[in-house]
């Protein structure tokens, strides 16, 4: 019963609408009314720009954080790694089921990529590291948050089965999951960046411009 009332709060922290909060608060608009129409961090950064969709980006990632962390609430999880993986796992999926499905935005919510990244962080901070390492990169040379995402999120299962070999069973059920899970709720920016018409984030653009300036 404990369990249930914990996972229920997880889920309340990951339903707060921060890129809603935000785009209200700041420029008296429903981002989901702009761009892919997403309430996350990736459409925040290409509709209110970068330092708007950092701070989304930093409150997101926080949440699934936060909701991980409940589990020590519970003083008998503190002593069984096998029990406490397990709970974890499970405060940090319900915490980005409510960014996907906001109580509090009539369940039209974001990807949930930042959630459960944070999610990652509280459980496995070296392998969510190597996960981030991946998508910094990729934006780097790209500017593609939705590809930076998608890459990110496949690079998961290869660190937990092949490169670290992590023996939790259901954290390696977990990281096949997310994957399947970020391919899945990323098809229509795959089919754009097949066409060539994903939007790019508007970050390094002045390295873009010294580009533009030097081949003139």
């Amino acid at each position: 019963m404990k369990e249930f009332f914990l996972i229920v709060i997880a889920y309340l922290i990951g339903s707060i609408p921060t890129a809603l909060i935000i785009s209200k608060s700041f420029f008296g608009v429903d981002i989901r009314n702009y761009g892919s129409g997403n309430m996350g961090a990736t459409n925040t950064f290409r509709v209110l720009g970068s330092k708007y969709g950092t701070i989304v980006m930093i409150f997101d990632i926080g949440k699934g954080m936060l909701a991980v962390a409940l589990y020590n609430f519970l003083p008998h999880y503190l002593h069984n790694d096998w029990d406490k993986t397990n709970l974890m796992v499970g405060l940090g999926l319900a915490s980005v089921l409510g960014h996907i499905f906001p109580i509090f935005a009539q369940f039209k919510g974001g990807k949930g990529v930042a959630t459960l990244f944070g999610m990652i962080l509280a459980v496995q901070p070296v392998i969510a590291i190597s996960c981030v390492s991946v998508f910094l990169l990729v934006l780097f040379l790209t500017r593609y948050v939705s590809l930076s995402s998608i890459l990110a999120g496949l690079s998961l299962p290869i660190c937990v089965l092949w490169i670290w070999n992590d023996d939790v069973t259901i954290y390696r059920i977990f990281a096949v999951l997310v994957a399947v899970l970020i391919v899945l709720t990323h098809q229509k920016n795959i089919v754009k960046i097949l066409r060539g018409n994903e939007s790019r984030v508007p970050i390094l653009k002045y390295r873009d411009r010294r580009k533009s300036r030097r081949n003139k």
